[in-house]
């Protein structure tokens, strides 16, 4: 299939227009309340189109994981190579800037002496000089039966707090079941489920590893856990969006 990567291109002003005009104080809300926040309609249904069609051609991406041949669970995901689609490298570092406060306050809630640049770029730089330089956003593949095990998306020493999943097929049309399930381990109890409903060009952001808490006796730190349930019928396309890179 021919790669329909002329079509993912935009001027970078509409789309860091488009991240500002969220409602990112509910979204900082959400974030703080439950681990996660859907943006909604951040791609349109021709740019969810268009990533997804890129999947097959292997030019755009420097690896393909077959999740099953590591325990990962059913279906396969490809890593972007750089450079990134040009939708992606915009909304990489818009959304970097949005989410950026909520990690440092976390961080410093947690007690975490670790910081963020306000720029998405000024962080690449600190991965890459640790030896952190392949790239890391990624688009997911599952039919019918394949599903995504419960996981976090670490890759090395430099880890952004936070990442975004958007979803390219829509629920009901191009398949059923594949809900995005987020799970929550606090100290001593039970782990807690979120299944957040997405529609196509949806995301949600949400926890990459853990998150502070506000607990009787002062903050605490949870542990979370994403994947996907079992896709019932169809296929179901998702390009993830993480700002840190890998070793």
């Amino acid at each position: 299939m021919k790669s329909t990567a002329k079509v993912l291109r935009h001027p970078a002003s509409d789309v860091a227009t488009r991240v500002d005009a969220i409602d990112w104080t509910q979204a900082t809300a959400d974030l703080d309340a439950e681990g996660c926040a859907v943006l909604k309609g951040l791609l349109s249904p021709d740019e969810c189109a268009a990533l997804a069609a890129l999947y097959p051609d292997d030019k755009n991406f420097r690896s393909r994981i077959v999740m099953g041949r590591h325990g990962f669970g059913r279906g396969e995901y490809k890593y972007f190579s750089y450079p990134l689609p040009d939708l992606i490298a915009e909304l990489r570092p818009a959304l970097y800037t949005r989410l950026c406060g909520v990690a440092n306050r976390w961080n410093e809630t947690m007690g975490i002496d670790i910081s963020y640049p306000d720029k998405h770029a000024a962080f690449l730089k600190r991965c890459h000089d640790a030896g952190q330089t392949r790239p890391t956003p990624l688009l997911l593949q599952y039919g019918e039966g394949d599903y995504n095990c419960l996981h976090q998306d670490l890759y090395g020493e430099h880890v952004f707090p936070l990442q975004v999943a958007i979803l390219l097929s829509e629920p009901g049309r191009d398949f059923e079941g594949g809900e995005f399930v987020l799970t929550e381990q606090r100290p001593r109890m039970q782990s807690r489920p979120e299944v957040v409903p997405l529609k196509q060009g949806d995301a949600v952001a949400f926890a990459v590893h853990h998150r502070p808490v506000q607990g009787t006796r002062g903050p605490y730190r949870v542990n979370l856990r994403h994947g996907v349930s079992r896709i019932r019928s169809g296929h179901r396309h998702t390009v993830g969006v993480i700002f840190h890179d890998a070793k």
